[in-house]
């Protein structure tokens, strides 16, 4: 695997990978591994920040391990994350004839390719619990971010932009396009409820207004809606 390494502060390394995938694995290699000065691994498109107890190790000898622990190019490890059904209500939308525009596909077609798609969580941010998921399928792809981004998204609005889709877990301004709304509690901020991780896989399933009112609140767990 290449990979490039650099001091992150006095308590992190920044791992740069090849790609997305890469530092997916790359991550998960170091929570296997577990070293008793790990804090944390927090990975990113094609990056993962290594995370340590600086009274115990330092950086020079962080990116030393880190070196030793580097996977071969193109393997695999046998723990992936967990897999998520996310129920969406697609009548709940804000910008669905945008996108329909944009890709000059019928409202059906948007929906059907958008929960024929097992993506990928590659990123968490820009707010808690946002999830940055890929990638849409090509018919989906290049449509833009709103021209002014919204002083206000309801909490569980599913949005598309570029090649990613991801999901409003809080009220929050945004630009991106909403295409439905989950019923479902992604995040909790005072609890600590964060389900979604870096490498776990999403499914987006349909459904109608009248089961988004009976799963309204529930939280979001492996089990399929």
């Amino acid at each position: 695997m290449l990979m490039k390494l650099a001091p992150l502060g006095d308590q992190a390394v920044l791992a740069y990978l090849a790609d997305e995938a890469a530092a997916v694995r790359f991550a998960q290699a170091v929570r296997a591994a577990n070293p008793p000065w790990l804090l944390d691994v927090v990975p990113a498109y094609a990056s993962a920040g290594v995370f340590f107890d600086a009274d115990r190790i330092d950086a020079t000898e962080v990116m030393g391990w880190l070196e030793a622990l580097a996977l071969p190019s193109g393997s695999r490890l046998d723990a992936p994350g967990q897999s998520f059904t996310i129920p969406v209500c697609y009548e709940m939308q804000l910008d669905l004839a945008r996108v329909c525009e944009a890709t000059k596909l019928v409202a059906d077609e948007v929906i059907r390719l958008h929960t024929a798609t097992a993506y990928t969580v590659y990123a968490i941010g820009f707010v808690p619990g946002f999830p940055y998921l890929g990638y849409l399928s090509p018919e989906l792809c290049g449509v833009g971010r709103l021209p002014s981004p919204r002083v206000r998204v309801e909490p569980g609005s599913v949005g598309l932009t570029g090649r990613q889709t991801g999901i409003y877990p809080l009220e929050r301004p945004g630009g991106w396009n909403l295409i439905g709304r989950t019923p479902l509690t992604i995040v909790d901020v005072a609890s600590g409820f964060f389900p979604l991780r870096v490498g776990d896989t999403v499914r987006f399933a349909r459904i109608d207004e009248a089961r988004y009112r009976e799963l309204d609140g529930q939280r979001l767990s492996c089990r399929a809606c």
